[in-house]
């Protein structure tokens, strides 16, 4: 006998990149109205809605609830219980490690002036700085991690990689978190991607930015309060450092919000992974997730039960 499964999807875009199956229901729910079955074997919540929306699930019974983020932070304080929660890795990493290179790049070759040159027809032609034999420390060494390094390398640069512990990989030494503070003073440019947690929230603080090398680069791709922004503000308004960021604290930024106009920042509005290779990848994960679960297989990427 085929065994049957609903499926939730947010919308219709994910639905043309799954297969049509035997015993496989997909339903529409953006968690806006009423669940649209009281069992739902796999529900996709909707993206970049934060993680109080999972609080709807409450009186839905549930088999999966996979998001479509590798972030996972608050979720636990907001998923009902008895859940099996995943995560999206292996969708956004390719994105976000392309953002990252393109706002390095962007800040190296000084793209904010030249643009501003163009926009008044102004032809200025002066050195700038390159990102080739640049030391690059890459605080948080996951998937969007490597993904970044493995991108960075044929630019010719060197690369440092930091995680909560030491340890040895084909690349050589993984650095530990215990020696981000050294470390930072001998590197131009400084990326980071961790989780945000109790551990990493405020990591990149007033000693973090004063122990970065003047003119080097910080690179967020992270989550906006792994920065405190009242000392990233103090150390980008000086001018001794820049910035590049695609994520803040507060999101969405408010519009007076002196970041903006800090000379040396670059800001994007939290779009790392949103690229048109996220719904196709996105796609076969939750396809992924249907054939292990019709095969009684358990799922992939499960972060959290509850």
């Amino acid at each position: 006998m085929t065994r049957k499964l609903t499926v939730s999807l947010p919308d219709a875009t994910l639905r043309d990149y799954l297969q049509p199956q035997a015993g496989v229901t997909f339903v529409e729910w953006d968690f806006a109205g009423p669940p649209p079955e009281p069992r739902l074997d796999i529900v996709v919540p909707p993206y970049m809605r934060g993680p109080q929306v999972l609080r709807s699930l409450e009186g839905v019974e549930t088999g999966l609830v996979q998001s479509q983020s590798i972030g996972y932070d608050g979720v636990a304080e907001s998923l009902p219980p008895g859940r099996v929660f995943a995560n999206a890795a292996g969708v956004h990493e390719t994105s976000t490690a392309e953002l990252a290179l393109a706002m390095i790049l962007a800040s190296q070759r000084e793209f904010p002036r030249i643009l501003r040159n163009q926009q008044d027809g102004v032809w200025e032609s002066r050195p700038t700085a390159s990102l080739a034999d640049r030391r690059v420390l890459i605080v948080g060494y996951g998937g969007v991690g490597k993904a970044i390094e493995s991108r960075l390398l044929p630019f010719e640069t060197s690369v440092t990689r930091v995680a909560s512990r030491e340890r040895t990989d084909g690349n050589g030494r993984v650095h530990a978190i215990a020696e981000l503070h050294a470390l930072l003073p001998e590197h131009d440019i400084v990326i980071v991607g961790v989780p945000l947690s109790d551990v990493t929230r405020h990591l990149v603080d007033d000693a973090f930015l004063s122990a970065m090398a003047d003119g080097a680069l910080l690179v967020n791709i992270a989550r906006g309060p792994v920065a405190d922004t009242e000392a990233l503000v103090r150390h980008t308004a000086s001018g001794r450092i820049r910035a590049a960021l695609d994520v803040t604290d507060p999101e969405p930024l408010p519009q007076d919000h002196p970041l903006w106009r800090t000379p040396g920042v670059i800001i994007t509005p939290h779009v790392g992974g949103a690229s048109s290779a996220m719904l196709p990848r996105m796609g076969r994960l939750v396809q992924r997730q249907i054939d292990l679960m019709l095969a009684g297989e358990p799922p992939a990427n499960v972060v959290l039960t509850s």
